[in-house]
Formats: C-alpha cells, sequence, structure tokens
C-alpha cells in the first residue's frame, strides 16, 4: 500500500517547474516533412510531443529556449501547448499563436490559448491568443469579462482589481510559397 506522501510525490513530479515559449516555420513539398521542419527550426523536433490543454500550472517559471533544451533529452516524452497552421497556396498568409495570461497569485494557475488562422497579422493574432487566455482567466478568477469592452479595457480593468499580472504571446506567420506546404508553429513547452 502507498502512502500520501509517496503519492504527492508522485503528482508533483507530473507538474511542471519550467517552461519555455518557441516557434518555427517549414517549408517542403510534403506536409508533414513541412511540420518536421518547423518543429527543427523551433527547436523541438528530436523531442516526442504530447499537446495538452490549456493550464499554465502554479509558480511555473519562464526560461529561455536554449536554457529549456539544455534541460530535455533527445526523445523524451514533452508536454506542450502548440498551435500550428500549414497552407500549399502561394501568397497565403499563416499564423499561429500561443498566449499566456499568469495571474498575480503565483500559487494559483494560469492560462494559455492557442489560436491559428490565415490572413491575419502576427500582430493581431498574437493579441488575439493573449486576450483568449486573459479572458479565460479573469472568468476563474471572477472577473467581468464583459464582451462589450475592447481588450485594452478589459485588460486595464483587471490590472486595476491587481488580478492579472502578466500576458504575452510567441506567434509566428509565414507567407506560402507555389508548390511546397508551409507550416508555422508556437508552442509553450512545459519542463518537469
Amino acid at each position: 500500500m502507498r502512502g500520501t506522501a509517496t503519492v504527492i510525490m508522485e503528482i508533483d513530479g507530473m507538474i511542471p517547474t519550467k517552461v519555455f515559449f518557441t516557434k518555427g516555420v517549414g517549408r517542403h513539398r510534403e506536409k508533414l516533412q513541412s511540420f518536421e521542419l518547423a518543429l527543427r527550426r523551433a527547436g523541438i523536433s528530436h523531442f516526442n510531443l504530447v499537446r495538452v490543454s490549456s493550464i499554465f500550472p502554479p509558480q511555473c517559471k519562464i526560461i529561455t529556449k536554449p536554457i529549456g533544451v539544455s534541460l530535455l533529452g533527445s526523445g523524451q516524452i514533452v508536454h506542450c501547448v502548440m498551435a500550428d497552421n500549414a497552407c500549399d497556396e502561394a501568397g497565403r498568409l499563416v499564423v499561429a499563436s500561443v498566449g499566456l495570461a499568469v495571474p498575480n497569485d503565483r500559487y494559483r494557475y494560469g492560462y494559455l490559448s492557442e489560436h491559428h488562422t490565415h490572413g491575419m497579422t502576427m500582430k493581431v493574432c498574437g493579441d488575439y491568443a493573449e486576450d483568449l487566455a486573459a479572458s479565460m482567466l479573469a472568468t476563474t478568477l471572477g472577473l467581468s469579462d464583459e464582451d462589450s469592452l475592447s481588450y485594452d479595457e478589459k485588460k486595464r480593468h483587471w490590472r486595476m482589481m491587481k488580478m492579472i499580472v502578466k500576458t504575452t504571446n510567441i506567434t509566428q506567420s509565414a507567407i506560402g510559397k507555389n508548390g511546397l506546404w508551409t507550416t508555422c508553429v508556437a508552442a509553450a513547452v512545459f519542463v518537469p
């Protein structure tokens, strides 16, 4: 029979303590290889990536990509929140973004969001992903998420309430090329 301390240690080992953000673009005549090249440019192609949903763990520390990659091993199963998008049309703009919203109380969880679309600029897509994450966090904190307010108005309100301390995003865009698949990826990669 396992004791409570053993179960807590096993659960703690599953909660990531660090995260890094990365992005990349890949182009190839094959869609899958285009995705692989985007992961390679993002520096995460040598991991077995497992997509997870949108929770940013309490007390999780944001680290740089070089440090994060150095803490993981080739072939390791690595959890991430990833947005990806692809097209095979010349001149078409593809974009993928991951947004983050962190509460002021670091012992509470935050939110990550994925957004991928066509034709939207990096700035607009990044702001949208950030807004999604902040809106999800706001509702869990009991803050109003009035659709009638602009994102900037909501953000000011949330900051005044001192509940949401940080929002950010990582976004990648690219324009499709003739005869090639173009893939964009953006990811928040967890480090146990």
